[in-house]
């Protein structure tokens, strides 16, 4: 794998986690979100990943010197979380005395923040001692 191939894996890792952050920051946002209508309520965002693999041998399927980067597929909302909830006092709720609130968790999404933040950070990492790599080979060369 050429420094290319680990900084072009890097950098997409640090793209796909930047995603992942600004989601979770907008379900944070929207964690006390309410609508007396189902359809308007907001819905908490998730992105899915997908792996791109390339210099595969495609006839033998062997991965030789192959470098995977990540990708967004998509950004999915969750309707599973939604709750209603009776509340006919509330000026919001629709003419059964629903409401229906986001369900989303905000130590979840914090947990999730966290462990994007890492990911994030484990990736520059890896882009530094590429870099430090790089240049010890070019001083090896000058010598």
């Amino acid at each position: 794998m050429s420094f290319g191939q680990i900084f072009n894996t890097a950098a997409s890792a640090m793209t796909a986690q930047t995603i992942r952050l600004n989601t979770i920051s907008s379900n944070l946002a929207n964690a006390d979100s309410v609508s007396g209508n189902k359809d308007r309520v907001y819905k908490a965002l998730k992105p899915v990943f997908a792996t791109i693999y390339s210099d595969i041998n495609t006839s033998t399927q062997e991965y030789r010197a192959a470098s995977a980067k990540v990708m967004v597929a998509d950004v999915v909302s969750l309707d599973s979380l939604i709750q209603k909830r009776h509340e006919p006092d509330n000026p919001l709720s629709n003419a059964e005395g629903n409401v229906f609130y986001s369900g989303i968790s905000p130590v979840s999404e914090m947990a999730d923040m966290m462990s994007a933040s890492r990911s994030f950070e484990m990736n520059v990492e890896v882009l530094g001692n590429a870099k430090s790599m790089q240049q010890s080979l070019i001083r090896l060369l000058e010598v």
